[in-house]
């Protein structure tokens, strides 16, 4: 499907991205490789989507279906610890989450896209997102009309997967990503005096209780059967050892598998917190930092990338999995809110660097069974139907 000079242009564009990585909606650099490469192939072109996100379509011009392909282009706050010659040149910032291949797999898609043009029929948008980590990218394309005008019917994108034999195709249908909420939980007390405490209201304390309070919610509220977690990431109070200090400040961490879950999780946090505060005299307050839905794959869908795959012959190992591979969040959740579609799995071989590690690298080798998965798609659902 790719030939060598192809390969080569793909992985020489990657290790420039990764040598070269932009935090969220500071892709410039990225955004106008992107574009430049896509009209050389002959797409219409629209910058500056959602800041610095790049749309791409291609009408045939012939009736058909309407279908997009996304990647995301945004690296990490990461001091990256590799020694490769294209390791990233910006200190704190690092391509630690693969991205950087993700953006070379689409282009590389793209291209094989074009040569196939005249045989398609159809629409094609090719979705270049910023902002995943932490910026909802996906949110503020789907607000910024991306999935209209024409209407998409199916959307596509991936993820590499660590721990995973490399090139593996795998999806699973269904909740297949983790929802992601962040809270922060300021209680208010009353400061005091350490030898006194009756005279104060101790935010440590009633803190202390939520804490613990929250796991209840877990074993006892969520159903055995739903996935969930919740983590109190981080817990700030007081300074000196004589003083019971006026607040405390705690992050709360919530997953889920999906709506029903996260209601027992998120959905109570509040009922907990101002239940241990009512009970010691103590006031809150609670800010919603961030908030990722659930990732639900359409199992017509993820039946439909696990055909094209197969009778393209994009991979020797070709899957279906019938338990969530990760608890991690992905925002192109958002997309699959808005139009079905399924998000789909590549394995990126054991290197012993997980997503989000300073020692993290994209496996180059799976570019083309990633991109060869796009293609597939396309052909499956774009090409001629004899």
């Amino acid at each position: 499907m790719f030939d060598d000079n192809q390969l080569e242009h793909a992985v020489a564009l990657r290790r420039d991205l990764h040598r070269h990585p932009e935090l969220k909606f500071e892709e410039t650099r990225t955004a106008a490789r992107v574009a430049e490469r896509l009209r050389e192939l002959g797409y219409r072109v629209r910058e500056g989507v959602a800041q610095t996100g790049v749309v791409a379509e291609l009408e045939t011009g012939r009736p058909g279906p309407v279908i997009a392909l996304r990647a995301d282009m945004d690296a990490l706050p990461i001091r990256e610890a590799n020694a490769f010659a294209h390791r990233s040149c910006h200190e704190g910032r690092m391509h630690a989450c693969g991205h950087d291949g993700h953006t070379a797999t689409l282009l590389l898609a793209a291209e094989a896209i074009m040569v196939r043009r005249d045989k398609l029929k159809g629409h094609l948008k090719l979705l270049f997102q910023p902002g995943e980590e932490g910026g909802n990218g996906a949110e503020k394309m789907v607000r910024e009309g991306v999935l209209e005008a024409p209407r998409v019917d199916a959307i596509f994108g991936y993820h590499n997967r660590p721990g995973f034999e490399a090139g593996m195709l795998f999806v699973k249908p269904g909740s297949a990503m983790g929802g992601n909420d962040t809270f922060r939980v300021v209680v208010e007390g009353r400061s005091g005096h350490a030898a006194m405490p009756h005279l104060a209201v101790d935010p440590i304390y009633v803190g202390a209780s939520i804490v613990q309070q929250l796991q209840g919610l877990t074993a006892r509220q969520k159903s055995p059967l739903r996935a969930g977690v919740i983590t109190v990431a981080a817990f700030h109070a007081g300074d000196a050892a004589n003083v019971i200090p006026g607040e405390a400040e705690l992050l709360v961490n919530v997953r889920n598998d999906s709506d029903e879950a996260r209601d027992a999780l998120a959905g109570r946090l509040e009922q907990v917190v101002q239940g241990v505060c009512q009970a010691h005299g103590a006031s809150y307050r609670i800010e919603s930092l961030h908030h990722v839905p659930p990732l639900v794959n359409d199992p017509y869908w993820a039946q439909v990338v696990l055909e094209a795959g197969r009778t393209h012959g994009i991979s020797q190992r070709i899957e279906q999995l019938d338990y969530m591979p990760t608890m991690g969040a992905e925002d192109f959740a958002f997309y699959l809110r808005e139009v079905p579609g399924c998000f789909f799995f590549v394995g990126n071989g054991d290197q012993g660097a997980y997503l989000h590690n300073e020692h993290y690298e994209f496996n180059d080798a799976i570019l083309p069974v990633a991109a060869g998965t796009f293609v597939a798609l396309v052909d499956h659902l774009m090409g001629p139907s004899d």
